[in-house]
């Protein structure tokens, strides 16, 4: 018999991968999480039902929440990373020898303990001494963190449902406004623009955002596997534009080798379609 792992992207569109192994089952008290192997994506991690993160193109989506705001503000000390269970935003923020801490506050830590069992491409560097794991509501976290204490807060969340549904909150968003220093940086998963209901949280999330920040920009990368494939990300900040502040030299200085993120790209990312901006610019929440 065949195993087939199948999403639905809407009631009319289906994203199937043919699984050679069913590898992890578990159901926490907050979602289903499942590890599955196949050939074309090796293994990959779904919690209820929906596609995480995968050995084939985990790296996208990895580079382009992290490495943008740090190529803007190389200096970065202390970050937030609030969701992040399978451990790849992590990862990346531990290749900057500059970082000095890092709280990683995730509310399912059966989320972690499998991806550090099935999936350690990804779950590799949570063991760093600079990596703090709280394993709570990121919500509350926010709310009783320090005001001015992070230099960057990275919200690595599932869709607006469930556990994550907190994380798309204006109480929330002025939390995050609030524990940052006065240069820190925002970065988010910024849903789809492509589906209506992606969409639709999409721009409900980016008229919160943009009514807190002074600048708030959205980019955009390719992630096959998740939702039409075309995937955005929200950069918010109180001083820094990644446009016209991004420190390229300090950045490449570090020599840091990235299978997706470059400076050309960074620049290129943050040039949408027009039917994005379009819906960016009409956002209403």
């Amino acid at each position: 018999m065949e195993l087939w792992y199948t999403e639905e992207w809407t009631q009319n569109v289906r994203l199937s991968i043919k699984a050679t192994r069913h590898l992890y089952s578990e159901k926490s008290e907050f979602q289903q999480v499942d590890i599955l192997e196949s050939k074309e994506f090796g293994r990959f991690l779904t919690l209820d039902g929906l596609m995480m993160a995968n050995e084939k193109d985990e790296f996208i989506y990895h580079d382009c929440i992290v490495h943008p705001a740090m190529a803007t503000n190389p200096n970065i000390k202390k970050v937030l990373v609030i969701g992040a269970g399978d451990g790849g935003t992590v990862r990346e923020l531990t290749r900057y020898p500059g970082i000095e801490k890092i709280d990683m506050v995730e509310i399912d830590e059966l989320v972690v303990r499998s991806c550090q069992q099935f999936l350690p491409i990804t779950a590799e560097k949570l063991d760093d001494p600079r990596v703090s794991l709280y394993f709570e509501d990121g919500v509350a976290f926010a709310k009783n963190s320090k005001d001015g204490y992070y230099d960057l807060v990275i919200v690595d969340s599932t869709d607006p449902i469930g556990p994550g549904e907190g994380l798309f909150s204006v109480d929330f968003y002025k939390d995050c406004y609030r524990i940052l220093a006065a240069d820190g940086i925002l970065v988010n998963q910024h849903e789809s623009p492509y589906f209506e209901r992606d969409a639709r949280e999409m721009k409900r999330s980016h008229s919160k955002i943009k009514a807190l920040f002074p600048i708030s920009r959205v980019y955009q990368a390719h992630i096959p596997t998740y939702p039409s494939g075309h995937w955005l990300f929200g950069f918010a900040s109180k001083k820094l534009d990644p446009l016209k502040d991004a420190d390229f030299a300090a950045w490449k200085e570090l020599g840091l080798k990235t299978k997706y993120y470059n400076t050309d790209l960074h620049t290129g990312a943050f040039a949408l379609p027009t039917y994005v901006r379009e819906m960016l610019d009409n956002a209403t929440a």
